[in-house]
């Protein structure tokens, strides 16, 4: 059987410009916004059984703009709206730094897939913007992108699947042999 056609068990979600609005570095829980259909994809997810979790970089904290209780609490705020995730997976490095868990590479991917028992072809990562569909492809998973307007349209043409809004990319995401969404090519 194709990669591509195994059923999806995972569905990762990038945190800022996908689940919550993207308020940069930020640390205050008061200021978290969730996603026009955040609601809906998370129940969604839910509702068909699948494993869901979080990989985000969090470059405020090498940055010294934010801790990593600040990030945490950040989070919690999100899993009192959304309720909880099985796996938090978050990456406390700049750009600089040169990581292996910072996306684009794989490693908050893998981490996640690892953290949720499940191969990463079987799972699919959701994300804003290019570095959340290159860190899904290097690690061997499906990809979509949710564009906002600091996506950029050379990183919407590159993608392989892009939806209109959350709650689209859990639903074609999860359909048997998805079918490719607004323009995209199947994953």
């Amino acid at each position: 059987m194709a990669t591509d056609r195994l059923p999806i068990r995972a569905v990762l979600f990038d945190r800022d410009g996908t689940l919550v609005e993207d308020v940069p570095y930020n640390g205050d829980p008061a200021l978290v916004r969730l996603m026009p259909t955040a609601e809906a994809a998370i129940a969604r997810a839910r509702g068909a059984g699948v494993r869901i979790g979080v990989v985000s970089n969090q470059s405020g904290v090498a940055r010294g703009l934010i801790t990593p209780a600040q990030v945490a609490a950040v989070n919690a705020r999100i899993e009192e709206l959304l309720g909880p995730f099985d796996a938090w997976c978050w990456c406390p490095h700049g750009p600089e730094d040169r990581c292996a868990c910072r996306k684009p590479a794989p490693g908050l991917v893998l981490d996640a897939c690892a953290r949720l028992g499940v191969a990463p072809a079987e799972a699919v990562m959701i994300g804003d913007i290019g570095a959340d569909v290159e860190a899904a492809s290097a690690a061997g998973a499906r990809a979509v992108l949710v564009p906002t307007p600091v996506t950029r349209l050379e990183e919407i043409d590159a993608a392989p699947r892009v939806a209109p809004d959350l709650d689209t990319a859990v639903r074609e995401a999860l359909a048997p042999a998805a079918a490719p969404v607004d323009g995209g090519t199947t994953a």
